[in-house]
């Protein structure tokens, strides 16, 4: 009979990862859910999986607590890691239903505008299905508390969800598309491709090159990513790959992922760009 730690450990990475968009601290929140559990006489527990789920979600709270005020002060925009969600690699949490829109990261940089307790409350009751009465015994908090939490962190996500196209293939299209014209340098395919109210952001976490803004307009954001293609990704391996549930672009010096770049698709053009080249932030693409 396999271990129930195991056999969850998929949904607690999970778990972790959507409360806190860091694939680092997700897989400290695994690792100490382990020694606790390792601690406990299995006999006891009567229902394991609520039970990791308990402390994986608590211990990912308190984490995300003590992070949010050094993230106030993060050096220029801060975006979440982003993950690798082929079968092969990430299928840790690739196995979990609406994985693909939940874990983007234009969903995450939303769930990032939520009070911890609020974006603990979404994740789990959204995400993941759970009931208030689980989510209560979790974050140790009255039902009625966290139905209001719900309800508060529902309404600010729908005001600001990302409004994805319906088919995913389109949405492939598109991407490998706009990709294709950032990468030959093709200013006018790349405008075409843009929404008028196109935002590009990007993180470099002061360890490498980003624009410390967001950068808004066509013209603008072609002219930066037909810079960077043309400087940036001379000598780099250049992969397509599925990342957070979408089609993404990883830049590779050797073996090292250097830079993420992925696009938000709406309505058939793209709408937000996201270009992560912090190298504390790599190694959820690291294949």
């Amino acid at each position: 009979m396999s271990d129930p730690f195991t056999s969850h450990r998929p949904l607690l990475f999970s778990i972790a990862y959507d409360i806190l968009g860091s694939v680092a601290d997700a897989e400290d929140v695994v690792q100490e859910t382990w020694l606790r559990w390792s601690a406990r006489d299995r006999r006891e527990v009567a229902k394991p999986r609520a039970y990791l789920a308990r402390i994986a979600g608590r211990l990912a709270l308190n984490r995300l607590r003590a992070i949010a005020a050094l993230r106030e002060t993060y050096p220029g925009p801060w975006l979440p890691e982003p993950l690798l969600t082929s079968p092969d690699v990430g299928a840790q949490i690739a196995e979990h239903a609406e994985r693909g829109r939940e874990i983007s990261i234009a969903m995450l940089v939303v769930l990032e505008t939520l009070s911890p307790a609020e974006r603990a409350v979404f994740v789990l009751r959204e995400v993941f299905g759970m009931s208030h009465e689980e989510i209560a015994a979790i974050l140790d908090r009255t039902e009625a508390a966290v139905r209001q939490l719900a309800h508060r962190a529902r309404e600010h996500v729908h005001a600001r969800r990302p409004r994805f196209d319906a088919d995913p293939y389109q949405h492939r299209q598109v991407t490998e598309r706009f990709l294709a014209a950032c990468y030959s340098g093709d200013p006018r395919g790349l405008i075409e491709l843009m929404a008028p109210d196109v935002v590009l952001t990007a993180d470099g976490g002061g360890k490498a090159r980003a624009p410390m803004r967001p950068i808004s307009g066509p013209d603008k954001v072609a002219r930066f990513l037909i810079g960077i293609s043309r400087d940036g990704l001379d000598g780099l391996e250049v992969r397509v790959a599925a990342i957070n549930g979408q089609t993404g672009l990883i830049g590779l010096d050797g073996a090292r992922p250097t830079v993420v770049a992925l696009a938000e698709v709406s309505g058939g053009l793209v709408s937000r760009v996201f270009i992560i080249t912090n190298p504390e932030k790599l190694s959820g693409v690291a294949g």
